[in-house]
């Protein structure tokens, strides 16, 4: 059974929402995003989230150090680097956090996802390519790209409870990541994340 991510949490709502789902994991957004949060409201938030679930933090293109003393103050459990941070970023923040590296490719090709499995993380996750954003995009790749994946992967990108199954059959992923297909107008939907929590646990 896959596993399941809500990312892009911003509100004392949100962690009520997924207290009541208790999906795998939750993502913080440090990133410039509309779902963007600061390490106060961080903080805060993950105070409230119940310890079963595991926050990773979203960064693009970050101060090495802002992610380091994130880790250790345990405002975050996992790191996820969705921008343009290279081999010698990762071996450096992995030689001083013991917190897994999840690292985001943006598919463009198939060529994309078999460079993939040569990246030092412990996971990767794969998202919609758009040229001019990081990530968040909302839209849905071609998953027949992804073959032959060498560690455990997160599949993001557009996935909503319509398409859901699909992506769980066609790919098998170690978790689905949603953001935007749990959202009414923008922001988190309690019912939206009860029911597609529910439809990725009815998989077996």
């Amino acid at each position: 059974m896959s596993k399941i991510k809500i990312c892009g949490l911003s509100r004392p709502a949100d962690i009520e929402a997924v207290n009541k789902e208790l999906p795998d994991y939750i993502g913080f957004v440090f990133a410039k995003s509309r779902r963007q949060v600061d390490e106060e409201m961080a903080r805060h938030l993950k105070a409230l989230l119940n310890p079963k679930i595991e926050a990773v933090g979203v960064f693009v293109n970050e101060d090495i150090n802002r992610i380091i003393r994130l880790c250790r103050e345990k405002v975050i459990d996992i790191v996820q680097l969705h921008g343009d941070e290279d081999e010698n970023y990762i071996k450096e923040l992995k030689s001083k956090i013991s917190a897994p590296i999840m690292r985001a490719v943006r598919v463009k090709s198939a060529e994309d996802v078999k460079k993939a499995s040569e990246i030092s993380c412990d996971y990767l996750l794969f998202d919609t390519y758009t040229e001019k954003e990081y990530g968040g995009s909302g839209i849905v790749f071609d998953w027949s790209m992804i073959t032959d994946i060498n560690k455990p992967y997160f599949l993001a990108g557009g996935i909503n409870i319509d398409n859901v199954l699909s992506a769980i059959d066609k790919c098998n992923p170690y978790c689905i990541d949603v953001s935007s297909g749990v959202e009414t107008e923008g922001l988190k939907d309690p019912f939206k994340i009860n029911e597609i929590v529910t439809k990725i646990r009815s998989v077996r």
